[in-house]
C-alpha cells in the first residue's frame, strides 16, 4: 500500500505542476486531465482510507518525511478528494477557451495535492512544507486574474494574514526542537516539557488560527472572495480554511497537556462562531455571507477540538465541506447567469431555475442545523461535551447554532421570494445557469443529504454512547431537542421578517456590515505600526547611519592625508637617510677591496697594530 499512498500525493501534485509550467498550449487538454486526475486521487483515497497505509522517506538527519492514513487522516482525503473532484466537474463549465485553464486546473490540484500532504503528515517538518505551499497556491488562485489590482491586493492580503500567522507553526517546531532531539511527529509533541510545550501551543493555536480564519484573523477571508468561484467553493470547504481546525483536532492531547491551550481554542472556536455568525446576519453580499458563515462554522470545529468531541468536529467538518462548496458553486452559477452576487438582486433566482433552487436549499438547511440533514447531528454531538462542563461556553455554542439558522434562512427568503413572481423576467433575458454546473451541485446535494447521523456510524454509535446502559435521556437528546427548537424558532422568524431592517443602531449595523472592521483595526494596530517602525529605521539608516558613515569616511581621508603627509614624509625620510648612510658604508668598505695580496697585508698588519696599542694602552 505504500506506493498507493506515494501515488496518491504525487499524482495531483505532479500532474497539478506540469499543467502550471505548461501555460497557454496545455488549455485544451487541461479539464480533461485535472478531472481524471481528480477521479484516479478519489479511488485511491478511499483504497488509502480503508487500509491505513504509511511511508517514511529520508528527508534530514533525524527528521525523516513521514505520512500515514489512519481513521481521522481517512475520513478528510476522501473529503478533500471527493470535493474537489465536484468543483473541477463545475470549473470544467465555469471555465472557456478563452481562459487560462491549464494555469487555473494546475494550481487547484496543487492546491488540494498539498491539503493531502497537510492531513496524511505525520511530523512538523512535512507539515511545514506542506502548509507553505498551500498558502502559495492560494494567494496565486484567489489572484487568478491577476490583471485586475483589486483582485491582486485581495490575494496579497490573504497571504501576509495567513503567512504571518503561520509563523506560529515555525515557534512550535522550534521549542520541539529544543525541547528535545527527536523526528518531530504530532503525536509526540504533547509530551514536551514546559516552558516549550507551552510555546509548542501557543505556536500551533496563532498558525490554526490565522489559516482557518478564526477572530481575529477573520478578515481575510472575506477579501478572498475576489477569487473565482470554484477557489472558493475548495478554499472554504475542504482545502486550507479547514487545514488549522484539522490541525488542532489531531493536536488534541497536546492542547490538553498544556493545561491552557484546550480552553483556549474552545473559548476562540465559540466567540468566532457568534461574532461572525452577527456578521454574516448582516450580510446583503451573497458571497459576503458564505465567506462569514464559513469563519463561524469552522468555529464550531476549533470548539470540539477544544473541549475534546473530535467525532462532532469530523463530522462538522465532512458535512460542512459539502455543503459550502455546493453554496459557493450555486452563487458562482447565479453570478455568471446574472451578473450579481447580490440577495436583493437575486430574488427569485431559485424560481428561475428550480433545480439550482432546490441543490441551493439542501445545502443551505445543511448549513442551518435543520433536522434532518447533517450538521444538525453534527453540532449537537459536538455541543453535547460543553453541555456537561461548562453551561457558559454551551450557551455561546448554541447561540452561534441559532445564527446558523437566521442567516441560512436568510439566504433561502431572498433566492425563493415568494411574495413576487421574477421567473419570467429571469427566463426571458437570457439569463440562465451555465450548462454542465447542475451535476456537481447534484453530487453535493446528495453528499449533504448522506452525511446524517443514520449514515454515520461514528455519530450513530456516539449517540447510542450517550443514551446510556439504561436509556435514560442524556444531555444529547436534550440538546437535540433544545437546539432543534431553536433553529426552528430562528428560521421562522428570520423567513418572515425578509428584507425588512433590523432596528439596530446604524454603527453596529455597519461595523457587522463591514465585518466589524477587523481589516481596519489590523492596520491600525499592526501594519500602520509596523510601517511606522519601518519608516523610522529608514530615516534612521539614511539621516543618522548614513551621514555617520559618510562623516567616518572624510575623518578617515582626512587622517591618510595627514599621514601621508607627515608620517609617511617622515619615515620615507628615515628610510631614505638609512639607505644613504648604507650606500656611504659600503663604497667605504668598497675601498681597501683593491684586489691585491700584499695591500691587504698591510692592513692587516696595520690593523692589529691598532689592536696591539689598544691593549698596551688598556692595560
Amino acid at each position: 500500500m505504500s506506493a498507493a499512498l506515494w501515488t496518491l500525493i504525487g499524482l495531483p501534485l505532479s500532474a497539478g505542476a506540469l499543467l502550471a509550467l505548461a501555460g497557454r498550449p496545455a488549455d485544451r487538454a487541461a479539464p480533461l486531465l485535472a478531472v481524471g486526475v481528480s477521479v484516479a486521487t478519489l479511488g485511491l483515497a478511499i483504497t488509502a482510507s480503508l487500509q491505513h497505509p504509511a511511508v517514511e522517506a529520508p528527508l534530514m538527519e533525524g527528521l525523516p518525511f513521514r505520512i500515514a492514513v489512519d481513521g481521522l487522516s481517512g475520513v478528510l482525503v476522501v473529503t478533500v478528494t471527493a470535493v474537489t473532484l465536484a468543483v473541477l466537474l463545475f470549473s470544467v463549465a465555469e471555465f472557456g477557451a478563452h481562459d487560462a485553464r491549464a494555469r487555473f486546473f494546475g494550481l487547484m490540484l496543487l492546491f488540494s495535492g498539498s491539503m493531502l500532504v497537510t492531513v496524511t503528515a505525520t511530523t512538523l517538518p512535512v507539515l511545514l512544507m506542506s502548509w507553505e505551499v498551500m498558502g502559495a497556491t492560494s494567494w496565486a488562485l484567489i489572484g487568478y486574474w491577476w490583471r485586475e489590482p483589486e483582485r491582486t491586493a485581495a490575494a496579497g492580503t490573504a497571504f501576509l494574514t495567513t503567512r504571518a500567522a503561520d509563523l506560529g507553526l515555525y515557534l512550535a517546531a522550534g521549542a520541539a526542537l529544543a525541547a528535545g532531539p527527536g523526528p518531530l511527529t504530532l503525536d509526540g509533541l504533547a509530551y514536551s516539557d514546559e516552558p516549550w510545550l507551552s510555546f509548542v501551543t501557543a505556536g500551533l493555536l496563532i498558525a490554526a488560527f490565522g489559516k482557518s480564519a478564526q477572530l481575529p484573523f477573520s478578515f481575510w477571508l472575506s477579501r478572498a472572495m475576489q477569487g473565482p468561484s470554484p477557489v472558493s467553493a475548495l478554499l472554504h470547504s475542504a482545502a486550507m480554511v479547514v487545514a488549522g481546525a484539522y490541525l488542532l483536532l489531531r493536536t488534541g492531547p497536546l492542547l490538553d497537556a498544556s493545561g491552557w491551550g484546550a480552553d483556549a481554542a474552545a473559548w476562540v472556536g465559540a466567540a468566532t462562531a457568534v461574532v461572525l455568525g452577527v456578521v454574516a446576519v448582516a450580510q446583503t453580499d451573497l458571497k459576503q455571507l458564505l465567506a462569514a458563515s464559513t469563519c463561524a462554522q469552522i468555529g464550531f470545529m476549533v470548539l470540539a477540538a477544544g473541549v475534546g468531541a473530535t467525532t462532532g468536529g469530523v463530522l462538522q467538518l465532512m458535512a460542512h465541506a459539502a455543503a459550502k462548496s455546493l453554496l459557493f458553486l450555486v452563487a458562482g452559477a447565479w453570478l455568471t447567469a446574472w451578473g450579481t452576487q447580490q440577495l436583493p438582486e437575486l430574488r427569485g433566482a431559485a424560481r428561475a431555475h428550480r433545480t439550482v433552487g432546490v441543490l441551493c436549499t439542501v445545502g443551505a438547511l445543511s448549513l442551518a442545523g435543520l433536522p434532518p440533514l447533517s450538521l444538525w447531528a453534527a453540532k449537537d454531538v459536538l455541543l453535547a461535551v460543553p453541555l456537561e462542563d461548562s453551561p457558559w461556553l454551551y450557551a455561546t455554542g448554541l447561540a452561534a447554532a441559532v445564527l446558523s439558522a437566521a442567516y441560512s434562512v436568510k439566504v433561502l427568503r431572498f433566492v425563493w421570494d415568494f411574495g413576487r413572481d421574477r421567473t419570467g423576467q429571469r427566463t426571458t433575458d437570457g439569463r440562465t445557469v451555465p450548462r454542465g454546473t447542475v451535476a456537481p451541485l447534484t453530487l453535493l446535494a446528495l453528499a449533504c443529504i448522506a452525511l446524517t447521523p443514520v449514515a454515520f456510524p461514528p455519530v450513530r454509535d456516539a449517540l447510542g454512547r450517550y443514551l446510556g446502559a439504561q436509556g435514560q435521556p442524556s444531555p444529547v437528546i436534550w440538546e437535540f431537542a433544545l437546539s432543534g427548537a431553536l433553529a426552528l424558532a430562528a428560521a421562522a422568524v428570520a423567513w418572515s421578517w425578509g428584507a425588512r431592517l433590523v432596528p439596530l443602531p446604524g454603527p453596529l449595523k455597519a461595523g457587522s456590515a463591514n465585518w466589524l472592521g477587523l481589516e481596519r483595526a489590523a492596520h491600525l494596530l499592526l501594519v500602520s505600526p509596523a510601517l511606522r517602525i519601518a519608516r523610522a529605521a529608514a530615516a534612521l539608516d539614511d539621516h543618522v547611519l548614513d551621514r555617520a558613515l559618510l562623516a567616518s569616511a572624510r575623518g578617515t581621508l582626512v587622517l591618510a592625508r595627514w599621514t601621508n603627509r607627515f608620517v609617511e614624509g617622515a619615515v620615507d625620510g628615515a628610510v631614505e637617510g638609512v639607505a644613504t648612510a648604507s650606500r656611504r658604508l659600503g663604497a667605504w668598505a668598497r675601498r681597501p677591496q683593491t684586489g691585491q695580496l700584499h695591500h691587504y697585508l698591510a692592513q692587516a698588519v696595520a690593523a692589529f697594530s691598532v689592536i696591539a696599542v689598544v691593549l698596551v694602552l688598556v692595560r
